[in-house]
């Protein structure tokens, strides 16, 4: 009998490990496809990203890259249910008609902002606009049934009321949009860390048998290779060079926002060695830590926090001497040490100490890269002086 589990377990993995590698593959392939007809059309209509003071890049870029992932994410999973039927194979389409309600309300509320996030590419939107739709969608999807019925144990709390979890989820979901939004300043980063995100999650969720979440979060995860590489090596002079812009960096945001609910909210399980709540929130610690102090700076200095300005970590990596390509590596390598410190640690360490650990890790980090930056201005100052 238990040969026979086993075995039945065996076909079962092998059955949507199989399902996800094709949707991975259909989204690396349609994403690839799509782009550089993305950017032949940019380029010929002149739809560049306007270059200011704040921003790190020269040159006309277009920003557009983000119009191909909910389409082809959408596209891939469809053709991937529709073969898995024609051949008479329903556990693909029960697995995702389990997570019915949610899955078509988290498509809608994706499309929501990717519809705002195009608006935005092309025209402009006030940031007000943005942010009452990011607050429609994380209603709609409190409404299926996503949000914290459980802190974890952080600060010593387990389960919690809805008139607390709905509230908070709220929160979370527009936190974690916005985050990934902002930290997208330099060229692979936001990608970058959206792509380890992703894995971890979609590992996660494999192991956990949540196989539709595990699915959605390899198929962004599909996606975000092929813009990674446009937005990295591309070259502005031969037109292969794009940015996600807001319709990306906010798609994607809603996406893993979703999906760390999901993971975070899971109860402890013994196929995995850890905590999934310590899953969910690691891979989103730089991103999330950064919006964070940027605010409190921002409200410090009595300014909105709403209003872009020049101080995210990657602008202090490059005010540190850095250029955009070694800072966006630097920092996915800290997001990286995170998340394998904080997986490391919650097989036998309280969540709580782990975030006071990563607190005062960034707090520590900070003070030696002010100290480093102050170093460098002042050498400069005094090399300016001296010619």
């Amino acid at each position: 009998m238990r040969r026979y589990l086993e075995a039945t377990t065996t076909v079962i993995m092998s059955f949507w490990v199989l399902n996800t590698i094709t949707v991975f593959a259909l989204c690396m392939l349609l994403s690839g496809i799509l782009i550089p007809q993305i950017l032949l059309i940019a380029y010929r209509r002149k739809l560049f990203d306007e270059v200011d003071e704040r921003k790190v890049h020269k040159g006309l870029i277009p920003r557009l890259g983000g119009f191909a992932f909910v389409p082809v994410i959408m596209l891939s999973i469809a053709l991937t249910l529709a073969g898995n039927t024609l051949i008479g194979d329903y556990q693909f389409q029960d697995e995702f008609g389990q997570w019915g309600l949610l899955l078509t309300v988290l498509f809608c509320s994706v499309q929501l902002l990717y519809l705002i996030g195009i608006a935005d590419d092309l025209i402009g939107i006030k940031y007000r606009a943005k942010f009452v739709v990011q607050l429609i969608c994380a209603v709609m999807l409190i409404s299926a049934g996503c949000w914290f019925t459980t802190l974890a144990g952080i600060l010593g709390i387990e389960e919690v009321t809805p008139w607390f979890g709905m509230p908070f989820t709220v929160v979370v979901i527009v936190f974690v949009v916005n985050s990934i939004n902002l930290i997208d300043g330099i060229d692979g980063l936001a990608s970058g860390l959206s792509s380890i995100a992703a894995a971890i999650y979609g590992v996660s969720f494999l192991l956990l048998g949540q196989y539709a979440f595990a699915i959605l979060a390899f198929a962004m995860l599909g996606v975000l290779f092929p813009f990674f590489y446009y937005n990295v090596f591309g070259d502005p002079s031969k037109h292969s060079k794009i940015f996600m812009g807001d319709t990306g960096s906010l798609t994607i945001g809603l996406l893993l926002s979703v999906l760390g609910i999901k993971l975070f909210t899971h109860p402890t399980d013994a196929v995995l060695d850890f905590q999934p709540c310590v899953l969910a929130f690691s891979p989103l610690i730089i991103p999330s830590f950064d919006v964070v102090r940027v605010y409190i700076v921002r409200i410090r200095n009595h300014q909105s926090p709403f209003l872009p300005d020049k101080n995210h970590i990657h602008h202090k990596f490059l005010a540190a001497g850095m250029s955009p390509r070694p800072a966006m590596v630097s920092i996915i390598s800290i997001s990286t040490i995170y998340t394998l410190l904080n997986l490391g640690l919650s097989r036998f360490m309280n969540v709580n100490l782990i975030v006071v650990m990563d607190v005062v890790l960034w707090i520590l980090f900070h003070i030696w890269l002010n100290r480093r930056i102050k170093r460098i201005k002042n050498a400069n100052d005094i090399a300016h002086t001296q010619g």
